[in-house]
């Protein structure tokens, strides 16, 4: 496991930490365990039952699902950028896989963390989650323009 710091200067510009105090940042790290995977490794297995949320603090991934026997990349992740959210509000299985394209440094965010973040940092709990929530929006409005234009491509009406 890889230490992380609260002054750690890469934290700030992170969407889900930006607005985080000091000291709401030192609670939530003291929370939380930071972990690596090497380059090639699978980080979450479609599937696979979800229990955290991970934040890309060093390193590439790609989502992905297979389908009529191929990979089709769903996104590409980069420094900054955190996946596996839904299960920290949804009991059910991962949607897709994800695997580091090089070595990885991830901050493991599970939902115990942020119920006992929300007891000791109110505040910080509530940042995290409005950045997941805005997150969420995002990427649902994206696969909305997404479905539009094959529906559109395809002549459907449906």
């Amino acid at each position: 496991m890889t230490a992380i710091q609260p002054d750690d200067p890469r934290l700030q510009k992170f969407c889900i930490f930006a607005g985080l105090g000091g000291e709401e940042l030192s609670a939530l790290l003291q929370l939380t365990d930071a972990i690596t995977c090497p380059a090639g490794s699978r980080i979450v297995e479609v599937g696979e039952a979800g229990h955290c949320l991970y934040v890309l603090l060093e390193g590439r991934a790609r989502v992905s699902i297979e389908a009529d026997g191929r990979e089709i990349e769903l996104s590409p992740l980069e420094t900054g950028d955190f996946f596996g959210e839904v299960s920290l509000v949804d009991d059910g299985p991962r949607s897709a896989s994800v695997v580091a394209l090089e070595t990885c440094v991830l901050l493991r965010i599970t939902r115990m963390t942020i119920g006992v973040l929300s007891g000791l940092q109110p505040s910080a709990a509530i940042q995290i989650l409005g950045a997941i929530g805005r997150a969420l929006v995002r990427r649902l409005r994206a696969s909305n323009q997404k479905y539009i234009d094959i529906l559109l491509r395809t002549g459907a009406e449906e």
